[in-house]
């Protein structure tokens, strides 16, 4: 059956919610402690020396913005999303970072890519797989348009880790377990990371564990309840009341100081021989 993951749904949202979603994706990817992630495994694949990159699920296109940003990178990337209104939005921030030269963005379904056999020699996934149905049937697409001895990065939240902290313990249960399966369509990706790549024909040549943790106030965590304020009711996994009462609660602990927040994510480089 289906998911209900709205960011898998990306091209079915009305422009209110992805405004909310485009929000979302450029303050987690500015925010500190992820970019310190991603700079990380970015240079354990070398990215620098790549000359056609691939950023699949580019989304706002943070990824491809930040690799064309770098100084010692001097190829191009393009970035490939299944909304048109994200890739809009992607092209248009490149443009005011003065980086349209380096970077392109186009719209198109991760699940059936058209695209040629072994043509990047660099290929990321950042936060894509974990939104997708049957993740393995992307990641082995990824391995067929990478080129022999290209790299592959793979990062993504371990969601089935994901927690945050409610005075009532049942109902902090049953809240957690709605969000992290409604909003998340592969919770558990990540920890089938090391079996997919080895069956996909690449080989796992580092892995960087991360946690992502707030305690007092969500000062990351806050824009990721408040996009999931809507995307609860979208993606049928609340109503609005209810999702406002968990979103307030959550929010209502940060302004007081008491707010928990964290979740597990993971950074995989992988080689195609």
């Amino acid at each position: 059956m289906a998911s209900s993951d709205p960011w898998g749904k990306t091209d079915q949202m009305e422009d209110a919610v992805l405004d909310g979603m485009v929000t979302r994706l450029e303050a987690r990817g500015k925010y500190g402690p992820f970019m310190k992630m991603l700079d990380e495994y970015l240079g354990a694949m070398e990215i620098d020396g790549k000359q056609e990159v691939l950023d699949m699920g580019c989304g706002t296109g943070i990824v491809a913005r930040t690799i064309a940003a770098r100084s010692g990178f001097s190829g191009k990337v393009l970035g490939i999303d299944l909304s048109p209104y994200l890739v809009k939005a992607a092209a248009r921030l490149a443009g005011e970072e003065n980086l349209s030269q380096r970077v392109a963005f186009e719209p198109g379904d991760t699940r059936s890519l058209e695209l040629a056999d072994g043509r990047f020699d660099a290929v990321v996934a950042h936060t894509l797989l974990s939104h997708l149905d049957d993740p393995f049937s992307v990641l082995k697409d990824i391995a067929r348009v990478v080129k022999s001895g290209g790299v592959v990065g793979i990062f993504d939240g371990d969601y089935g880790s994901r927690s945050y902290a409610q005075e009532d313990l049942e109902k902090m249960k049953r809240d957690n377990e709605i969000v992290n399966s409604a909003v998340v369509a592969s919770p558990y990706v990540m920890r089938l990371m090391p079996r997919y790549l080895r069956r996909a024909g690449l080989e796992l040549t580092a892995c960087f564990p991360y946690v992502l943790a707030e305690v007092g106030q969500a000062d990351y965590w806050g824009s990721a309840i408040e996009s999931n304020r809507s995307l609860l009711p979208e993606a049928g996994a609340m109503t609005k009341e209810q999702a406002d009462i968990w979103a307030d609660e959550l929010l209502g602990s940060s302004q007081d100081g008491v707010f928990f927040g964290a979740c597990n994510f993971y950074a995989y480089v992988a080689t195609k021989p």
